[in-house]
């Protein structure tokens, strides 16, 4: 079934897309998208190549950390 998928944090979309998901390999397959969309912002934002390899998945975590998500089925 097609599912958008978004997740909000302090009125700001982090992500918003939609997804074919059946099964467990493919809701995990969402969130593997919605994890490699967050890394990839977090790293852009990032200045020094020593703090982001020391922190990468923190940083992460951060960013999603107090998100809302919200899965609607299309």
């Amino acid at each position: 079934m097609k599912v958008k998928f978004e997740l909000m944090k302090a009125g700001k979309r982090l992500h918003q897309a939609t997804y074919d998901i059946d099964d467990t390999e493919t809701f995990g397959a969402a969130w593997k998208d919605v994890w490699v969309k967050a890394r990839e912002r977090w790293m852009s934002n990032s200045t020094s190549i020593g703090a982001l390899m020391d922190s990468m998945h923190e940083g992460v975590i951060e960013e999603l950390n107090g998100a809302e998500i919200k899965l609607t089925k299309l």
